[in-house]
């Protein structure tokens, strides 16, 4: 025999002891090596949810007023009478100028009123009798005339100094600079001995503290959107603003919108919105005479603009919303029990809850766990959604409303879903087109 043949001989003997070593169980379950049924999947209805609609901006805090000191005359400053980044009153006396030559103008003008006043009351008596004297041989009609316009050159007389009185005093006051409003007062930028004058540019600044603004600008697309949203709904009354400050922490207080602008920046195509924030001190956070707010002038914030009412949605959970290139999409239970790939637009959403704006109804059944085993088209094994899911569906819209803007708001979802009950849902790394 040769060795090809001998060969042959070994491997037919080996293949035939394994095939009789073999029992007749391990055959079957090699043939049977396919699934057995169509896959399990969670499944969840579309409901009606109530859902707090939000819009996120940029903005800024701007005092609500905001004053510069300048003087009004020129006079060696003799006193300042405020503590720089305290609150002062209105009417707070802030400055006292060098009032001594000023009280000298105001003393030459009274003395010539009282002058002026004593010739006027003897010129008023020579026209007197002047007048009885035209009834007689002695008077003369010209007589009468000259007296009387004598009377009148020194009424003249007496406003001109009384003209002069009154500016003399304007001018007295200007020495004594007290604050128009109410407010925080800043630095000083000359000090006691110098001489200010009109000229001097601007002494300190005052800008109130309560309430504060806050200015945000919105692109004209998303401002025609607010205004169809909320103008038939009652307008400025039916928004309110929440801000978060640099830190992060969201403020305690919620504002209102009270102005739109009349223009459109062109260079931005966006819009000016304007809202008021109340800012009260911070309670028990003093420092000397230093009072503490939250909000200061300047400061940037990130701003919310939320519907005062809940709106009611049709709402899936987060975890059933897919991605792929042309956007979102979920998994419906069709005739037959086959999966049917839906394409939707999502609006406002929550970290658990997916608002859909069209392409879903209420009622359909959406496929929310085991998607990784879906395929369009392919027969499913639907059951009810995990409890757990259930649960996050139906306490989602509570929870996003006590936990704040930060966490019930998320932009539109156009990525696969951040997470799943019981790891149901496909990561974001792998993509619904992997799977295909």
């Amino acid at each position: 025999m040769t060795m090809t043949g001998m060969f042959t001989l070994r491997v037919w003997v080996a293949a035939a002891t394994l095939s009789a070593a073999c029992p007749p169980a391990i055959s079957t379950a090699f043939a049977q090596a396919e699934p057995t049924g169509p896959p399990v999947v969670g499944i969840i209805a579309a409901r009606k949810e109530p859902i707090t609609q939000t819009e996120q901006f940029i903005g800024r805090i701007e005092a609500k007023q905001r004053v510069d000191i300048v003087a009004r005359v020129t006079a060696f400053i003799e006193k300042r009478l405020f503590v720089e980044g305290t609150d002062v009153e209105e009417g707070a006396l802030l400055y006292l100028l060098e009032q001594g030559p000023f009280q000298a103008v105001v003393a030459a003008p009274k003395a010539q009123i009282a002058q002026v006043e004593a010739q006027l009351e003897n010129a008023r008596l020579t026209t007197q009798r002047a007048r009885t004297l035209l009834g007689g041989p002695a008077g003369q009609q010209s007589t009468y005339d000259a007296a009387l316009a004598n009377e009148r050159a020194l009424e003249a007389q007496l406003q001109g100094a009384q003209a002069q009185l009154d500016t003399a005093q304007i001018n007295l006051g200007y020495t004594e600079i007290r604050a128009p409003i109410a407010g925080q007062i800043g630095r000083t930028s000359l000090t006691i001995g110098n001489v200010v004058g009109p000229g001097s540019g601007v002494l300190t600044t005052i800008i109130s503290q309560d309430p504060m603004f806050v200015t945000f600008p919105v692109p004209v697309r998303e401002a025609i959107n607010l205004r169809a949203r909320y103008g038939p709904t009652g307008g400025f009354g039916a928004v309110l603003i929440r801000a978060q400050l640099p830190d992060g922490r969201f403020y305690d207080h919620t504002g209102t919108l009270d102005f739109v602008n009349n223009t459109i920046a062109t260079n931005t195509d966006t819009i000016l919105l304007r809202g008021v924030l109340p800012n009260p001190p911070i309670f028990g956070q003093t420092r000397s005479l230093l009072t503490l707010r939250e909000l200061t002038d300047g400061e940037f914030v990130t701003v919310f603009l939320e519907g005062v009412e809940p709106v009611e949605v049709v709402a899936i959970p987060r975890a059933a919303v897919l991605a792929d290139q042309r956007g979102s999409y979920v998994y419906v239970i069709g005739p037959g029990n086959k999966a049917e790939e839906r394409r939707i637009q999502l609006g406002q959403s929550s970290t658990t809850l997916a608002a859909v704006t069209s392409g879903l109804k209420v009622g359909e059944q959406v496929i929310a766990e085991g998607l990784q085993r879906v395929r369009a088209g392919e027969t499913v094994s639907p059951k009810p959604a995990d409890a757990i899911l259930q649960r996050m569906m139906r306490n989602s819209a509570v929870n996003a409303d006590s936990a704040g803007p930060a966490a019930s708001v998320s932009p539109p979802a156009g990525h696969a879903p951040t997470g799943a009950a019981n790891g149901a849902g496909p990561s974001a790394s792998g993509s619904p087109n992997s799977r295909r």
